[in-house]
């Protein structure tokens, strides 16, 4: 592997991020890592070589902060390789029980944040005529569960973005890969990455059920954090990555139940959709 490769992730205070940032620095390789308190972060991430890493306090609503985070890791390493959009957290609770100010706040740290690093880096990795860029959606940005409604929707959004950015920058030697995992123990399901709507609507049993389900399996999730982690850099090692790539058994198999579904719907409703063309 080339360890002198340099790593930009953010959100890595905690969870999948923090995992990353460990691994990554116990293999060689040269980190800058974001999150909104450096001093938390480099305390999480205990004792490094200082020359190897980059501890970043950056507000992600701020464009201008992450440019300068850009800058700072190109100061300290002079280039960045692979950039690892991690942060995010989750929402969970009807569309009519979620204040609307709550929306675009999911809405600018899930969405606009990601795509606001990848337009501070990309000038960069066009430069190198090099880069990989890891952008970490949801299976359920995909497949969608009851109540979950706003956080599938960024992380759709997500995966929209990524599709797309691959094709635009293919040109210039950057790859991207929009990973989609199921549940992970990474304490996604815990106060700090999850925002639960506090005005319940009667009914809506199948969201309640889901809801109570989804919060029971906190710490039991089948996912593997470290081997995500090493997955992550296995890929970046990769000639040519996955523009998906979904993570864990149990994304595999709502994608593959969701893919089967839209097939056969798409060809139970053929007629009608080529009807919509001019005859």
């Amino acid at each position: 592997m080339n360890t002198s490769k340099v790593w930009y992730v953010t959100g890595a205070s905690q969870g999948l991020g923090l995992t990353l940032v460990k691994k990554l620095l116990d293999r060689g390789y040269r980190v800058a890592a974001s999150s909104r308190d450096a001093r938390a972060l480099s305390q999480s991430v205990g004792l490094v070589d200082k020359e190897r890493f980059l501890a970043l306090a950056v507000d992600l609503n701020n464009p201008d902060c992450i440019d300068e985070s850009i800058q700072q890791t190109l100061g300290a390493f002079g280039r960045i390789d692979v950039v690892v959009n991690n942060a995010g957290y989750g929402m969970a609770g009807t569309v009519e029980e979620i204040a609307e100010q709550e929306i675009r706040n999911i809405f600018n740290v899930n969405v606009l944040a990601t795509i606001n690093v990848v337009r501070a880096v990309l000038p960069v990795m066009r430069s190198q005529k090099s880069g990989y860029i890891i952008n970490i959606g949801s299976v359920a940005g995909f497949v969608g569960a009851p109540g979950w409604s706003v956080y599938s929707a960024t992380k759709a959004a997500v995966a929209a973005f990524s599709e797309v950015i691959a094709l635009d920058v293919r040109e210039f030697g950057i790859k991207v890969t929009v990973a989609e995992p199921s549940g992970f123990r990474t304490g996604f399901l815990t106060k700090n990455s999850l925002c639960l709507t506090v005005s319940k609507i009667e009914g809506y049993e199948a969201v309640r059920n889901t809801q109570d389900r989804y919060l029971s399996m906190n710490g039991q999730q089948a996912g593997d954090p470290d081997r995500a982690a090493e997955i992550f850099i296995e890929l970046a090692e990769t000639p040519q990555p996955p523009m998906h790539l979904f993570l864990g058994n149990d994304a595999y198999n709502r994608a593959s139940e969701k893919l089967a579904a839209m097939s056969s719907e798409l060809e139970q409703w053929k007629s009608t959709t080529i009807a919509a063309d001019f005859k």
